[in-house]
């Protein structure tokens, strides 16, 4: 037994947050001096959910993490309650028309990152329980499913998709190694397909976001813009970039860049060079993660290091995929690099339970 945290995987941490940190005063200076007269507005605030996430990590690390596994019914209750809260108008807050936050102050929560983290909490310990009863689909596989089902329902309401989208994906990556039978892969993304295309064409601005993806030159001021501007921030950017904080995309051309789109920035500055770095890192995180799960030492730390570590990497090649536009916009930050407390503060949780389960793996 080893009782010291995987360094390597937290220095890879540090480094895409503080790099995070740099290109959001970079991507967000102009547009924050004119909209609050402040350059520096928004890294402040992410600066202040840096440090709370910080020390969220290191208290996470000294903790009994198999405290969790008793009290995961408990979280799972929480972020289903907080997800009808955030339903109600006068308690939840509309945001990009979404309702999905909680507005406190000029800083606002999202409930659904926390049910991301829950449902893996939940999942990991029911099926370290349950295992067993996986060869059934009535007994072991669709209860656990219908709860999953049930937490996509509420994210849709907001409505979410590309948080649903990633909710799902966790829990049934989860399934699939925990070797459920294959047939059940098939016969889930096949509903999985149909589904996605019913929520497509019962909302206008879903099926815009299609058409903008197949033809964004079809709409390029209006559903278009945002991809069409990503498109002309990557471009230039070469093999060592334009250099920091020489983005021409930012003086308001790339909406909101130190948001959802925030590589394009990355991209359009430090160049293919940047774009390896970045992509490096969440590689390593991604080995890491895999290796911490594979040599833990009981099957409720298995689960829950493989779920944090895929729904980290699977969210962040969601984000990848769309600025460079090869899948139409779902709306998900990239992991410790977008401006957003809520979306950091949950990475920071994951990381830190994923270096305490590194304590105690099997050398």
């Amino acid at each position: 037994m080893k009782k010291r945290i995987d360094i390597p995987l937290l220095i890879a941490v540090l480094c895409l947050t503080f790099f995070g940190l740099m290109m959001i005063y970079s991507a967000s200076s102009i547009w924050s001096q004119y909209k609050f007269n402040d350059a520096f507005h928004y890294v402040k605030q992410q600066a202040l959910f840096i440090v709370v996430g910080l020390l969220l990590l290191w208290l996470i690390i000294k903790i009994d993490y198999r405290r969790l596994y008793e009290k995961a019914n408990l979280i799972l209750f929480i972020c289903l309650l907080l997800l009808v809260l955030v339903l109600i108008p006068g308690i939840g807050s509309v945001r990009n028309g979404s309702r999905s936050w909680f507005g406190i102050g000029s800083f606002g929560i999202q409930p659904s990152e926390f049910a991301k983290l829950g449902l893996i909490l939940f999942t990991s310990k029911y099926l370290s329980v349950k295992g067993q009863l996986l060869k059934s689909y009535r007994k072991g596989v669709f209860p656990i499913l219908g709860i999953a089902l049930l937490f996509f329902g509420l994210i849709m309401l907001q409505p979410d998709l590309g948080t649903g989208v990633v909710l799902m994906m966790s829990i049934v990556a989860l399934l699939f190694i925990a070797g459920v039978n294959m047939k059940f892969f098939y016969g889930a993304g096949l509903i999985g397909i149909l589904g996605i295309v019913v929520l497509i064409l019962i909302a206008p601005y879903r099926m815009d976001r299609i058409t903008s993806f197949l033809n964004p030159w079809k709409d390029p001021l209006g559903t278009g813009f945002q991809m069409i501007q990503s498109l002309y921030a990557i471009g230039p950017g070469g093999l060592f970039g334009m250099g920091f904080l020489n983005s021409r995309q930012k003086h308001f051309y790339l909406p909101e860049p130190q948001t959802d789109f925030i590589f394009s920035i990355i991209s359009e500055e430090f160049g293919f060079l940047g774009v390896i770095i970045v992509c490096g890192l969440f590689a390593f995180i991604l080995y890491r993660g895999i290796r911490i799960a594979l040599h833990a030492n009981n099957t409720f730390s298995k689960y829950l290091a493989f779920g944090f570590v895929f729904q980290l990497i699977f969210q962040a090649l969601l984000n990848l995929m769309v600025v460079v536009g090869l899948i139409p916009v779902t709306g998900v930050t990239l992991p410790f690099l977008s401006y957003g407390g809520s979306s950091l503060l949950i990475s920071m949780i994951s990381m830190g339970l994923l270096l305490n389960i590194s304590k105690e793996t099997i050398s």
